[in-house]
């Protein structure tokens, strides 16, 4: 155990003899050896221990578990790890678009499923083709994700919660109508009708803004219209709101349909919006989120990026 004298204070910076001990660290951490360590820094491993040490003695902090032919990671070693990493790569990245006047480099983006698939994914190749030298990895996940551990950049969530340890900014408001195919609407005889939906299947994404969503998504829309079809109708649920259009699409049902991800499926008449007058404005909107403090110029390019194509869709949709 290191004493509470070791520690270094919160407000306290790191000293330049320790950040040369951290760029060691970070070395041996992704190594998982000191051997392969000193090879790569042209030390002897002997030198790579005493600094790793002497580190752990001023920080206070048990970076690796030591046996009697392998090191590992602690806890709080593989966290130090993750931040140095970061810092190492974003210094690298900059000093490399510095000399280059190029903007390049991988930016991770983490987006619920359904805005990737129907909203951003088809619209990609726009900044693919403006920044060709950014590297784009797309994650899609319905939770609230770890930046630091899994490389996030930038997420783009879709509820009404703002996370309060990130930087958070509004991109979208959305809109819900029930779809269906004609087919489907002509079949139940829905145009006009909104009572015989009790008579139809619909379609559901029970993740809609969290794990629990179940059937509020049509819940509060039904609330809204004081409209009671959910306990007399059939019920399909999914994960995704991308996969209950596509089941409406072939016929599977009434979807709760999000204008601003249907409106390619509406123009082709693959979907029609049967109830055109009971459309109702999301308290729920699409918002970016990216950590305090870390904003480098591959992630305020993207931001703006994806402004802009909102502002572009909000133009052709209103004329």
């Amino acid at each position: 155990m290191y004493s509470q004298d070791n520690i270094i204070s919160k407000s306290k910076r790191l000293s330049s003899f320790q950040l040369s001990k951290m760029h060691t660290f970070e070395v041996a951490a992704r190594h998982c050896s000191f051997s392969l360590a000193a090879e790569e820094l042209s030390m002897t491993p002997s030198a790579i221990s005493h600094r790793i040490n002497a580190l752990e003695h001023e920080l206070g902090i048990l970076l690796f578990k030591r046996s009697h032919r392998k090191i590992e990671l602690t806890k709080e070693g593989e966290r130090i790890y993750i931040a140095a990493r970061s810092s190492l790569t974003s210094l690298n990245q900059e000093i490399l678009e510095v000399k280059s006047n190029e903007i390049s480099g991988e930016l991770t983006v983490y987006s619920r499923p359904s805005f990737a698939q129907s909203w951003l994914v088809p619209r990609i190749s726009s900044f693919q083709k403006k920044y060709p030298a950014i590297s784009l990895n797309i994650l899609t996940g319905n939770e609230n994700i770890n930046f630091h551990g899994h490389g996030i950049n930038v997420a783009i969530y879709f509820d009404e919660k703002q996370r309060s340890k990130l930087h958070c900014q509004d991109i979208m408001a959305e809109t819900i109508v029930p779809v269906c195919t004609p087919e489907y609407a002509k079949e139940f005889n829905l145009i006009g009708n909104i009572n015989n939906l009790n008579q139809c299947t619909l379609l559901h994404d029970n993740q809609a803004w969290g794990y629990d969503s179940n059937t509020d998504e049509w819940a509060l829309w039904t609330n809204h219209f004081n409209i009671n079809c959910l306990e007399d109708s059939g019920n399909i649920s999914f994960d995704r709101s991308d996969l209950a259009v596509i089941a409406a699409m072939h016929g599977a049902g009434v979807a709760m349909g999000r204008e601003s991800l249907i409106r390619n499926q509406i123009k082709r008449g693959e979907l029609i919006k049967p109830f055109l007058d009971k459309k109702m404005l999301c308290p729920q909107r699409y918002y970016l989120a990216t950590l305090p403090n870390n904003r480098n110029t591959k992630i305020e390019l993207f931001i703006d990026w994806l402004k802009n194509e909102v502002q572009n869709e909000e133009v052709e949709s209103s004329v």
